[in-house]
């Protein structure tokens, strides 16, 4: 079916276009965009006055929890949650059970997301078997298969040679180590940023500086190995800084921020809600503010959720025997408009750049574009309607967000993938 956009403001940073035009989809590509298509053009036409068109939204770091943990997620219903929060793709992290350290793993999971998942589903691949830190999967097996990056996201990488050793494989074969930077040993078993309200809590504390002196090792070692090191959930001054130093230096370092990270502070653990638990902990009011100025000045390259489903019983508990991690593919969007668009910070341009262009260059996607012939994957979302953040209407199996009963300016209204409206609310 020929579908057409009528009137929407397109905004598409990959060829610098931000105009008022039509978008016409035939066959999942992109046919034209341009002004005053006419309406007979397509079978389905969408007037979109006051909303903005953009290339689909990629979210590069996600857990899905399929295999082994379908009381959290499920790819279903995680791809259910993505296409609900404008996201037309996702990247998966590998520490499922078992691990994605193998082919057979990572041929599950494109197999389990082709049939039930309406989002584009791209897994990654572990940099050590059975994330244990001690031997290289086999990273030429896994990209093959299609991982599109390595992470041993939530068991940071201990080991200084096998990280070099993970920098030189990926680098042969294209794809970055996505780095969960923290010093296991610095961070003590904190639960909490460690600092006044730490104190004030009778929490143990988790210091920044557990995560900055890994943003410097694996720094170095991208200089040393010439590969491409990617920062997962950047959420301290020093660390923005460091990767700011290192991309003026021409390194090939990215990174990523997650929507905590820019709207919540430590402060928010007040009333022991575990539901502000999640790992890096929320930091300091100067941390969110620069991690919000790396946003703004290009240093971090990608807004991602760190989608973290758990059950209600993994969270219902003391706040020290509560897990890590939130839900957020259907947040992520609104909070970055009401947090970053809304006050002026960003324009609506870096907006969709940080959630679509920016995440899909970081793992080398063939997404993030509405040039005609490119794949049809859309994001429509006005900047101005409220959204009612309701967790009960979540379509993750998971409920655990500290943003339940906020009302957010944006949201995201249609997500269309491969040429198939897969959500709407218009």
């Amino acid at each position: 079916m020929r579908i057409l956009l009528k009137n929407g403001r397109v905004i598409d940073p990959s060829r610098n276009v931000d105009d008022t035009l039509d978008v016409l989809i035939d066959e999942g590509k992109v046919s034209a965009v341009d002004a005053n298509i006419p309406r007979k053009e397509a079978a389905a036409v969408y007037d979109l006055t006051g909303l903005v068109v953009a290339p689909g939204f990629v979210d590069i770091h996600v857990h899905l929890r399929e295999p082994g943990r379908e009381d959290r997620e499920t790819i279903a219903t995680g791809g259910m949650a993505a296409a609900a929060g404008g996201f037309t793709a996702v990247a998966c992290m590998p520490n499922t059970t078992p691990v994605n350290d193998d082919q057979s793993v990572t041929d599950f999971i494109r197999t389990q997301a082709a049939h039930a998942s309406p989002v584009s589903v791209f897994p990654v691949g572990a940099v050590s078997k059975g994330l244990k830190g001690q031997e290289l999967s086999e990273i030429g097996n896994l990209v093959q298969r299609g991982c599109v990056g390595i992470s041993d996201d939530g068991m940071p990488i201990q080991s200084g040679f096998l990280m070099r050793k993970a920098l030189e494989y990926a680098r042969r074969f294209g794809i970055p180590v996505i780095s969960h930077a923290e010093d296991l040993p610095l961070a003590q078993d904190g639960v909490m940023n460690e600092g006044r309200v730490s104190t004030l809590l009778g929490l143990r504390g988790h210091h920044a500086v557990s995560e900055e002196v890994m943003v410097f090792r694996d720094i170095r070692l991208c200089a040393l190995t010439g590969g491409h090191v990617h920062f997962a959930h950047i959420s301290t001054r020093c660390a923005v800084d460091l990767i700011r130093q290192a991309k003026a230096q021409g390194l090939a370092v990215t990174a990523e921020a997650a929507p905590h990270h820019f709207t919540l502070t430590d402060e928010a653990v007040v009333g022991y809600d575990t539901n502000t638990k999640m790992k890096p902990p929320l930091r300091s009011e100067d941390d969110r503010r620069a991690v919000i100025e790396g946003l703004a000045d290009g240093t971090i390259d990608a807004v991602a959720s760190d989608h973290a489903p758990h059950c209600s019983e993994e969270k219902e508990v003391e706040y020290d025997l509560a897990l890590f991690g939130i839900v957020g593919l259907e947040t992520s969007v609104s909070l970055g408009l009401d947090q970053l668009v809304a006050p002026g910070t960003l324009s609506l341009k870096r907006f969709v750049e940080l959630y679509s262009t920016g995440p899909a260059r970081v793992l080398g996607l063939e997404r993030g574009s509405l040039a005609p012939g490119s794949r049809a994957d859309v994001t429509v979302f006005s900047p101005a309607k409220p959204a009612v953040v309701d967790p009960a209407k979540f379509r993750s199996k998971s409920r655990n967000t500290p943003f339940g009963g906020r009302t957010l300016r944006g949201s995201p209204l249609m997500t269309i993938v491969g040429g198939k409206v897969v959500h709407s609310t218009l």
